[in-house]
């Protein structure tokens, strides 16, 4: 690794080191953030994987004047949306769900696929659920905003909306999880 750049910079030139030091410095929280979006933690590991992979593929195509952090982020929401589409393809062929399901009709539209029933009374599972449950267009900015503690501003370049529409969304959000946990 060269001495005069930044780990971002020398990782946009392809430098294996410079990525893989950027990957061990973020592993922990995009592992998090992926676990709370999908609510499954063997899964999680499996899509923050495909995260690493296509960002190394596209490395050459990332800007180090912009947040590392914030592009990783925004190709692991595309990687969950991706996990949820082909969720509810699978669940459609085995049988578990039949093709006029609201989640089967939705595939083709990048629809959120919801998890099942909460079957467990724990907060922090009903919660994990409660979260993968809401639709990709409100998931996303509430885990980014509440648990990862990113401005409305920030979020907006992840998920390509603008600040207002975020701040809508999480509030959004935020009311479709108390509907969620009621009674808990």
């Amino acid at each position: 690794m060269g001495s005069g750049a930044s780990l971002e910079a020398q990782a946009a030139t392809g430098d294996r080191a410079a990525f893989s030091a950027l990957m061990t410095a973020t592993k922990g929280d995009l592992h998090r953030f992926v676990r709370r979006y999908i609510g499954d933690d063997e899964e999680a590991y499996d899509v923050v994987q495909e995260t690493y992979a296509s960002a190394w593929l596209a490395i050459r195509r990332y800007d180090p004047g912009r947040s590392f952090p914030t592009w990783l982020r925004s190709i692991a929401v595309n990687k969950c949306r991706d996990w949820g589409r082909k969720r509810t393809v699978r669940r459609v062929v085995r049988g578990v769900m039949g093709l006029d399901a609201p989640e089967a009709l939705a595939v083709g539209d990048g629809a959120a696929t919801p998890e099942d029933h909460l079957e467990d009374g724990r907060r922090r599972v009903a919660l994990d659920r409660a979260i993968a449950d809401l639709p990709d267009a409100l998931k996303a900015p509430l885990l980014l905003t509440a648990l990862e503690g990113r401005s409305h501003a920030e979020v907006a370049l992840i998920v390509g909306a603008t600040p207002k529409a975020v701040e809508t969304r999480v509030a959004r959000a935020r009311v479709k999880l108390a509907a969620a946990l009621r009674g808990l």
